[in-house]
């Protein structure tokens, strides 16, 4: 049996195998990698293999990033950062035809840029916005469809943990990433709200005009987004200064959450503790698909699928741009049927080569990806957030929730057909910073 054809039956097991059976993203890329490795070379250079891997990863100093910046998201999640979000969103666009829905999209990105967590800005604003959107009679799809397709800006928008698995991953910048998301971010979340208007132009009764507030009660509600902006800051333009590296930034932005929840008295010793077992709980996870991923990685080096792949359709005749729209089928395909972080972990190595081939940019690329990749959180059958925001509304069921995100589908469609017509719109910050 040749290297790719071992390589290639390795894929599948890992995907079709091993994920179904509902074994650790992390444990099986390992398991897989290691088994393969042994096969292609030999037991004990896969013994030693898996030893210098495991210690390179849990030893690099890069990925000190990684908690250190899910520590800031947990603090700030814990102290109650998201309901003064929304309410200051609120105060601003509830007025407006669908403006609870906006102001759920626009508190979803804001909180989102301090958390990075789908899941977690899922919970937060599903108890904090639904409510309210209840209340004044929106319909359900709309709602579930803004509080899930919102949550899932955590990815893009910086500090992104999936940003920043990608550029340890391909040793690329963080930072460009973080400004390159910001572009991206931005731009879905544009459309997001596009989104919800036209939703609201076809069936005006989905989203009722809610109160509208004087401009007093709207600059009061400004200082509970000050916390917000003074974090995002703190930790985009140490980075652009050189105050920080990476791992200084998160371990800043920790600290000034911190100090921030605790000047507010909204931290107890309690939630605190609770942040610090679920930054625990979560960087535990994520570390440990990183280590997997770097095992399997080696598995797919040797058998020399991404040097095969590359070569195979850098002689298609077809155009770069057709290769770009069949990698991009793979992702939105993929991340329906799997966790975002372990189908990125799984494809970078073979796709990313390819991409540089064919000369796009890396950080274009890597940001782009996240952006698809993201849709899979909202699609069935993995869909992560919506089984969260279903999970909290008990009165709205499963397929309902799915019924709604997907009116936003399209969305993430054309954020990423932008990207691809309008690259700078990822590269010209990064451009511009570095």
């Amino acid at each position: 049996m040749s290297a790719t054809l071992v390589g290639i039956l390795g894929v599948l097991i890992l995907i079709l195998v091993l994920f179904l059976l509902g074994t650790s993203v992390g444990f099986a890329m390992a398991i897989v990698g290691f088994l393969g490795f042994a096969h292609l070379v030999s037991f004990d250079a896969a013994v030693n293999m898996v030893g210098a891997t495991l210690w390179g990863t849990f030893s690099k100093y890069g990925l000190t990033v990684i908690p250190l910046f899910i520590l800031m998201g947990q603090v700030a999640f814990h102290s109650g950062v998201n309901a003064r979000l929304y309410n200051a969103a609120y105060h601003w666009v509830g007025h407006i035809r669908g403006g609870l829905a906006m102001a759920t999209i626009a508190a979803c990105a804001a909180f989102s840029a301090i958390c990075g967590s789908n899941t977690a800005t899922a919970a937060t604003m599903t108890a904090v916005a639904l409510p309210q959107m209840k209340k004044y009679g929106y319909h359900p799809m709309l709602s579930v469809g803004a509080i899930a397709s919102g949550s899932t800006l955590g990815v893009v928008i910086p500090p992104s943990v999936v940003l920043i698995i990608i550029g340890l991953s391909t040793e690329q910048s963080i930072g460009r990433l973080f400004y390159g998301g910001i572009g991206a971010g931005l731009v879905l979340t544009a459309l997001f709200i596009v989104t919800v208007y036209v939703l609201c132009v076809l069936f005006p009764h989905w989203g009722p005009v809610g109160d509208k507030s004087t401009w007093r009660q709207r600059i009061v509600s400004l200082s509970g987004a000050v916390e917000m902006l003074t974090l995002f800051l703190l930790v985009i333009l140490g980075l652009y200064f050189g105050l920080f590296t990476p791992s200084e930034a998160g371990a800043a932005g920790a600290f000034l959450a911190i100090l921030i929840a605790v000047a507010r008295r909204k931290l107890s010793p309690r939630s605190f503790l609770n942040a610090l077992k679920d930054t625990l709980r979560a960087s535990c996870m994520v570390i440990t698909i990183v280590a997997g991923a770097v095992i399997f990685g080696k598995f797919l080096t040797v058998t020399r699928i991404p040097n095969e792949l590359a070569g195979w359709v850098a002689g298609l005749p077809v155009s770069p741009t057709v290769v770009l729209l069949i990698v991009f089928a793979v992702y939105i395909v993929g991340g329906a049927v799997m966790d975002a972080l372990a189908l990125l972990m799984i494809t970078i190595p073979i796709f990313f080569p390819l991409a540089d081939r064919l000369g796009y940019d890396p950080i274009w690329f890597g940001v782009t990806v996240t952006v698809i990749t993201t849709l899979g959180a909202i699609t069935p059958p993995v869909g992560a957030t919506t089984y969260v925001v279903a999970g909290m509304s008990k009165d709205i069921r499963l397929k309902d929730v799915f019924k709604g995100v997907l009116y936003f589908v399209p969305a993430y469609l054309v954020c990423v057909t932008l990207l691809m017509l309008f690259p700078k719109l990822v590269t010209a910050l990064p451009a511009l910073l570095h």
